[in-house]
């Protein structure tokens, strides 16, 4: 869990947003975490699975 941190960039794995780039907005318990997509139009924010991401060394500040 310490990779997902709050302004980390990741790359989602699984579901329909596999591939893209996605910020960790907040942090749930250790097992979900609300993430941030820019190519998501009507929610950009939504609730996903830590197991569900591949974090990138890059963090937004």
């Amino acid at each position: 869990m310490a990779a997902i941190q709050i302004g980390r960039v990741c790359i989602k794995t699984k579901g329909r947003d596999s591939g893209e780039k996605v910020v960790v907005t907040k942090i749930i318990d250790e097992n979900f975490v609300m993430i941030k997509s820019s190519s998501r139009k009507k929610t950009p924010e939504r609730k996903c699975s830590v197991l569900h991401l591949e974090p990138t060394e890059t963090t937004v500040s």
